[in-house]
């Protein structure tokens, strides 16, 4: 789960990240009565999407005075963002957050990620800040410096005072550089984090270190232990049919292609999607209708498939293990006569009352045909909606 930069913010002024002293408006009217609690002869007023790159796209402006701030908030809100991260379409911007500028030195990166390689969280630190760090490793991987964490000790101060020494922070500041990390690294545990990113760390002339901006990333899967949580999650920024998949217990992830995905298992989402591809195709979704799906769930699923209009056939890939193929079969044979299919459908279904389910598919006289393995399936599917 993704989450804004204020909110984000907001998080870390928990935690004792010191962050600059700022507030969200979503209506242009509220620009002036925010700017006189502004104690910098600069604001800045910044767009907030889920979505990077925005400084780039025209979504964060320096205002020198109030009429300046009320011009941009009028300007962003309501615009659509189009960024290197959001695609063509863009997303609309609702909301604004305006700050207290600040008088910056020196600009650094530093971030924690969950390293999926070593099981475990990384310190990654860079001087070069204020860059994207897929630009720092491209143009100048010798300027990254990474700490794996050791999940039982946590992030030590020693580490934190190496990456200190590494990325040339002034010695006059290292102790609460080493405290910014120590805070940092603990709301990433504490939270179930899957990213805290601080591009850029700022040192001002005053030897002040500011968190300039901030990106927050949660696993969904431990949010049940921090349900404060979800107070920061906005539905606009998502997918509609993500939202209405999770409604039904069933996981969906929009994707660019045209053919529909509907399968019992991640692992088997994945290679199904390699498998469309690998014959040439484009999957349009990941749909995971899990292990145990009733007949609802199919057609909730099949109406979630065929709500996207990309959609030119739907290749629907089941091992029924705990799940019962019959299940599956009786579930596509409803939702497509409630839905009144009009775009070909393959199946193959393998395991438990494969039979069975076979034969409920051939007996619907629809649109529907069965392959008897993934290769014949993926082929099939490409073939019919040529």
């Amino acid at each position: 789960m993704n989450i804004h930069e204020y909110q984000a913010k907001e998080l870390m002024r928990e935690y004792g990240i010191p962050v600059p002293n700022g507030k969200v408006i979503y209506d242009a009217k509220d620009a002036e009565a925010v700017c006189w609690s502004i104690d910098t002869d600069i604001a800045v007023v910044k767009a907030q999407i889920h979505a990077g790159g925005r400084g780039k796209a025209g979504g964060v402006k320096i205002a020198e005075s109030i009429d300046e701030v009320k011009k941009y908030a009028e300007e962003l809100l309501g615009k659509r963002l189009v960024t290197h991260q959001t695609g063509e379409e863009g997303r609309e911007v609702r909301a604004i957050l305006i700050e207290e500028g600040c008088d910056i030195q020196k600009e650094y990166y530093i971030g924690f990620v969950l390293d999926r390689d070593k099981s475990g969280v990384t310190l990654i630190a860079s001087e070069e800040g204020g860059t994207e760090i897929e630009e720092i490793a491209l143009k100048n991987p010798d300027k990254i410096y990474k700490e794996s964490i050791d999940y039982i000790l946590g992030l030590t101060e020693f580490q934190a005072r190496r990456i200190c020494f590494n990325i040339n922070i002034p010695l006059e500041i290292i102790n609460e550089a080493v405290k910014f990390m120590m805070d940092a690294y603990r709301l990433f545990i504490e939270n179930d984090c899957v990213l805290v990113e601080i591009n850029p760390l700022v040192v001002t002339k005053e030897k002040d270190l500011v968190a300039l901006d901030a990106k927050i990333n949660f696993d969904e899967n431990g949010l049940f232990r921090n349900e404060k949580i979800f107070k920061y999650r906005d539905l606009n920024e998502e997918d509609e049919k993500e939202i209405e998949a999770s409604k039904h217990g069933l996981s969906y992830i929009s994707l660019d292609g045209n053919i529909g995905c509907m399968v019992n298992g991640a692992g088997l989402a994945m290679a199904t999607m390699d498998i469309i591809k690998f014959y040439g195709g484009e999957p349009a979704n990941f749909l995971d209708v899990g292990g145990s799906a009733t007949e609802e769930n199919v057609k909730n699923a099949f109406k979630i498939i065929l709500s996207d209009e990309k959609v030119k056939g739907i290749f629907v890939n089941i091992f029924g293990g705990i799940m019962k193929c019959d299940v599956i079969a009786k579930g596509i044979v409803k939702a497509a006569k409630e839905l009144e299919l009009k775009v070909p459908v393959v199946i193959r279904l393998e395991g438990t009352n494969v039979d069975l389910g076979i034969e409920i598919i051939k007996k619907s006289n629809l649109n529907i045909f069965a392959a008897k393995d993934m290769n014949e399936g993926a082929r099939k599917i490409l073939e019919l909606i040529k």
